[in-house]
């Protein structure tokens, strides 16, 4: 099972960060380290992630994760440090997944950039390939589409005022919000021409619905931002990658979340590209999550066909963007050298669906 455990390995090239001056930072805060000098400290990076980067910082035996924006960002409001240190800050007192947070720079003389550092989860992360010799039978594939749609509802009905996090959104307006600020993004970065996402994204501003509720969302629920106990998958021990998160409506968190869960039926070019193993036999569908969503959460689950296109334009705007950066040369990870052929992929998925009315 050890070998399953998600690790980090070298820093990717033009993504490493000083080793010597994280070093002398971590002396001068880090009093969990417990030592008048920090002997050795080794910064490795974490695979997988498109947008903020994350490291593993061995210090004096002391694991830490390291958390920054990504090499040549220009959103600045899209890779808060401090506002994501801040959510986990409150979060982990009440929500058993979140990490907890460490320390907070935004001292760019140290990094070059705004950087937290929090706990290390140990656990198995899910990507497209499964771990080598990790086996999924269909039971345990049900139970595990049950426990990752009954974690997002139990986030999703958290008492968020209790909780400190009530000033962390505007819920009034959220969907427009949301909607108008995607076209907006991805018409920014745009460098290719996919007429289907120019159909969708019409569709959408024309199909709006008024808010269903208010609630703490995370924004890019999916499996590569679960931790799983190695002894139970169906355990979730952490959740990663709170960026986006805010308060809004829950639905629009969970049509995103349906975007990235590409199951059985889908086109075969969308299944080369899943998201994890959202379509191994005994996985809920789609239409399954939902219902179990409903059910746990006791709301009406009608109209999801908005919600579940709204995820796809806005998983194409977040590949656009990072497809604009390589473009630009301000990254130059080869992992996107291809992603607006992605992003056009997502176009023809988003009209299929609006064209079958279902999720």
């Amino acid at each position: 099972m050890k070998e399953w455990i998600d690790e980090a390995a070298d820093q990717r090239k033009g993504e490493e960060i000083d080793a010597e001056a994280l070093k002398e930072f971590l002396y001068q805060h880090l009093e969990a380290s417990g030592t008048d000098e920090i002997n050795n400290i080794e910064v490795l990076q974490f695979p997988g992630g498109h947008s903020n980067l994350t490291y593993l910082v061995i210090c004096d035996g002391l694991e830490l994760v390291l958390r920054r924006p990504p090499v040549g960002n220009k959103v600045a409001s899209a890779h808060d440090m401090g506002r994501e240190y801040r959510v986990l800050s409150k979060l982990c007192e009440v929500y058993p997944p979140a990490p907890r947070p460490y320390l907070y720079c935004d001292d760019e003389e140290v990094l070059g950039v705004p950087f937290y550092l929090m706990e290390r989860r140990q656990g198995i992360i899910l990507r497209r390939e499964l771990p080598a010799g990790l086996n999924l039978p269909p039971v345990l594939a049900g139970r595990l589409s049950e426990a990752f749609i009954d974690n997002l509802a139990a986030l999703h009905t958290l008492d968020y005022e209790a909780a400190g996090l009530g000033k962390l959104g505007r819920p009034e307006g959220y969907v427009k919000r949301q909607v108008e600020g995607w076209v907006q993004r991805y018409q920014a970065a745009q460098t290719d021409e996919w007429p289907e996402l120019d159909e969708v994204a019409a569709w959408l501003i024309g199909n709006m619905p008024e808010e269903s509720r208010a609630a703490l969302i995370h924004n890019d629920y999916k499996f590569d931002n679960l931790v799983l106990d190695p002894t139970n998958l169906t355990r979730i021990v952490g959740v990663l990658d709170w960026e986006m998160s805010t308060i809004g409506d829950p639905l629009m968190d969970l049509g995103s979340t349906l975007a990235y869960w590409v199951e059985a039926g889908d086109d075969k070019a969308w299944r080369a590209n899943a998201f994890g193993p959202t379509f191994a036999p005994g996985s809920y569908s789609r239409s399954q999550l939902v219902e179990r969503y409903g059910e746990v959460t006791g709301w009406e689950m009608s109209s999801m066909t908005f919600y579940f296109a709204f995820g796809l334009y806005k998983l194409a705007g977040i590949g656009q963007q990072i497809y604009a950066r390589y473009a630009k040369g301000l990254t130059k990870d080869k992992r996107f050298a291809k992603m607006n052929q992605m992003v056009g992929l997502i176009g023809r998925v988003g009209v299929a669906a609006l064209e079958r009315d279902k999720v």
